[in-house]
Order: structure tokens, then C-alpha cells, then sequence
């Protein structure tokens, strides 16, 4: 009998592990513009699975290979560029959010682009035009090389994502009126993952668009089912309000926070994971940013400043 049990235990601790709780993440770039080898870009699978999606792709390969250098991935660059990922997420088309893909679209391969319409039609008419650069997707501009193929989301419906495991819902965000951006709340199972693109906050923008998310996400937070928020804070608290131009101080990030924690209940968003994102770049920047954080985190997330090519796992 204690051959047969051992030899279970053995067995079992050697199974693969399927459907295990939580993503993994691989920064491919966290700057927010003026550094062009480590712009705005996420690797993101669940936990187990090398389906992966790319959330933005301001800098791709770049990243990919300090993931390697790292062992991240057992395989080449260029087979994590071609084979894991899957497909990309644009939450708006500045080219810090967007060059990646762009540059290297000739070595990759046949994938999806969601994003919302104006995000969409601006990478097709300005950026795959045959002008600024061939056109890789599936319309536009004669001839299309349909490398790409274009996925419209609509705010309000949870659509499948081909080749994963995962599920997106898509909103609309002010990025500095009228200009938009998108947050991507990606679903694995019953574990979810908040991603938002440039945004602004509310009171400065003139809008409830955050607020739509928070409430969206409350009860998530809630029954302990959001493993993390991606949010940019692309500047110090001193840059003035008029200044802002769309993103989000220390200050502004946490008066967020505290909206999500009226929905949701303060006790319930301590040790919330919050990956801080898109800061500008800066030695000086991005001290005086992680020290003001950590002096406001009167609600107790727990704050994850990412490292360009070092692998998160949030469970």
C-alpha cells in the first residue's frame, strides 16, 4: 500500500497542470514614449498555456529577446514573435502603443488586430497605407497583404479570442477629449485580468468612462476573481493638471482606486495586484512616481512595478 501511494504522489506531482488560476505576464516595454526599445507592450497567457496575446505592442522584439536572455521562453525570438503570440490588442494608435507591430510585421505571421473603430481605422488609413508602410491588413489600401485581419470591439459584449483560452470585453476611455483609448478585461475560466490603455481621469476629462469601468469590475474584485489592474501614471504629482494631456499623476491614480473602492469595499482591494504602467522616462521620474505611490497607498494594493523581459504571474 505504500509502494501504491507513493507511487500516486509521484505520479501526480509530474501531471501537467491544466486550468490552473491566474495569468502570466512578460513586459515586452513599461516606458510611456521617448524610449524606443521598451515602449508599452504585455504578453499575456493564463497560467499554463503559451497562448499568448500581446496587449498593445509599442516595442516587440526587443523586449522578446531580453525575455529570452532571461529564460522566460526556451525558444528563439523569433519563434515567440511568430508562434505565441496570438493576437494583438490596440488600446489606441499612438506609436509608442503601436510601432512594434508595425516594424515587424514582415517576420511575423498571420494574426488578429482588435481594437476599437477609430482605433482601427486610423491604423489602416495612416499607418498601413502603402505610404507610412505596406499594408499588412486585410482591408485598406490596394493592394492588402491581409497578414493582419481587423477585429472591431464593441463596448458591452464579452467575444472569444481565436487561438486561446481567453475572452475580452472592450471600453471606451478619454485620452485628453475627444481622443479615445480602451481598457481590455481579458476572462480565463473565472479568473480576469484589467488592462487600460492611456487614460485620463474622469474629472479632469470631463467624463464618467473609468467610473463605467469600476462599476463593471466591483463585484470582480469583490469575489476575488480580478488577479491584477494594469494602469499607466505617466507623470509625477507636481505636472499640473492642464499638463496632463490624458494620463494619470500618483494622485489621480489613487483618487481612481478609491472610486473602485466605494463600488467594491476598501477591505476587498487591499493587496489588489496594480501593475503601474507607461511611466515617461526618467531616472528622477520614476523614483519620485514609485516614492509618491507608496506614500498614498492608504488602501494597501499591492503595487507591481514591471521590469521590461521579467515574467509576472498573478494568481
Amino acid at each position: 500500500m505504500r509502494i501504491l501511494l507513493l507511487f500516486l504522489f509521484v505520479a501526480f506531482q509530474n501531471m501537467p497542470c491544466f486550468g490552473q488560476d491566474g495569468f502570466k505576464i512578460v513586459p515586452l516595454g513599461v516606458k510611456g514614449g521617448g524610449e524606443d526599445g521598451n515602449l508599452s507592450a504585455y504578453m499575456v497567457a493564463p497560467v499554463g498555456s503559451d497562448n499568448y496575446i500581446c496587449l498593445d505592442a509599442g516595442t516587440i522584439t526587443n523586449g522578446i529577446q531580453k525575455a529570452v536572455d532571461q529564460k522566460v521562453f526556451p525558444v528563439a525570438a523569433n519563434v515567440v514573435l511568430r508562434k505565441y503570440i496570438k493576437a494583438y490588442f490596440i488600446s489606441h494608435p499612438h506609436l509608442d502603443h503601436l510601432s512594434g507591430m508595425i516594424i515587424n510585421s514582415p517576420e511575423d505571421t498571420a494574426k488578429n488586430v482588435y481594437g476599437f473603430e477609430q482605433c482601427i481605422e486610423t491604423i489602416k488609413n495612416h499607418y498601413f497605407n502603402w505610404q507610412s508602410w505596406p499594408n499588412m491588413g486585410n482591408e485598406g489600401q490596394a493592394p492588402a497583404l491581409k497578414k493582419y485581419t481587423y477585429k472591431l470591439l464593441s463596448e458591452n459584449q464579452n467575444i472569444p479570442i481565436d487561438q486561446t483560452e481567453m475572452s475580452v470585453q472592450g471600453f471606451k476611455l478619454s485620452h485628453s477629449n475627444p481622443y479615445e483609448s480602451a481598457a481590455f478585461l481579458i476572462k480565463n475560466g473565472e479568473n480576469y485580468l484589467l488592462y487600460f490603455g492611456d487614460t485620463g481621469p474622469d474629472e479632469i476629462e470631463k467624463s464618467n468612462k473609468m467610473e463605467i469601468v469600476w462599476k463593471t469590475v466591483a463585484p470582480l474584485v469583490l469575489n476575488k476573481k480580478l488577479k491584477g489592474i494594469f494602469l499607466e501614471v505617466s507623470y509625477p504629482n507636481i505636472q499640473p493638471d492642464r499638463q496632463l494631456y490624458g494620463h494619470l499623476t500618483p494622485n489621480w491614480l489613487m483618487k481612481e482606486l478609491q472610486k473602485l473602492a466605494g463600488f467594491a469595499g476598501k477591505e476587498n482591494v487591499k493587496n489588489l495586484n496594480v501593475i503601474v504602467s507607461h511611466i515617461k522616462p526618467s531616472s528622477k521620474n520614476e523614483q519620485t512616481i514609485t516614492n509618491e505611490l507608496k506614500a498614498a497607498n492608504s488602501l494597501g494594493l499591492d503595487l507591481i512595478f514591471p521590469q521590461q523581459g521579467t515574467q509576472l504571474e498573478l494568481r
